[in-house]
């Protein structure tokens, strides 16, 4: 339990910054946590791109969930410390 708590007390980089400031906005928003496709749809990235950033933000204790349960997430971080929530850009190919 000490560790969850001196992890979570460590900074975010500016992406998971970025994912725990959507999965907070799209549950005030919806009522209900966002479901990864959610999040995949937002950042414009892969299942497992989503799926590692989810096991990351929990491993480092800035989230928690239930396993198997779907909208299970919950962000830890207090909503003061998190970043805005940016617009992200499409990126256009040559």
């Amino acid at each position: 339990m000490v560790l969850r708590v001196e992890l979570r007390r460590s900074k975010f980089t500016s992406l998971q910054g970025q994912y725990l400031a959507f999965i907070r906005a799209y549950t005030l928003i919806h009522r209900q946590p966002p479901a990864e496709t959610d999040m995949q749809r937002f950042f414009r990235v892969t299942p497992p791109a989503v799926h590692g950033m989810v096991l990351t933000l929990e491993k480092r204790g800035f989230i928690e969930r239930v396993p198997g349960k779907a909208r299970s997430i919950r962000v830890l971080v207090p909503a003061e410390e998190l970043p805005p929530l940016r617009e992200q850009r499409v990126v256009e190919e040559a």
